[in-house]
């Protein structure tokens, strides 16, 4: 959200499954360069719009398959 209090990009709610995959995929790609390098409100709406489009993945996704090797049993077994 800007400054003046308007939404900055696409709903996800409105994204196709592949906008949504490239729209994270992008963020993912310049998340470190926007933690060293975006001033603080850049960073700030970075991190908003990832937090959105996580949830949208989410939301589409309540029984997604899990990696029981991401779990802590998983991980105390390796």
């Amino acid at each position: 959200m800007t400054s003046d209090g308007t939404e900055i990009g696409i709903d996800p709610g409105e994204l196709s499954e592949d906008d949504l995959f490239r729209e994270l995929g992008h963020l993912y790609e310049t998340r470190l360069d926007a933690l060293r390098h975006a001033a603080d409100q850049a960073y700030g709406e970075h991190t908003r719009r990832m937090n959105r489009l996580e949830a949208e993945y989410l939301r589409r996704r309540p029984g997604r398959e899990i990696d029981p090797e991401r779990l802590r049993e998983g991980a105390r077994a390796r």
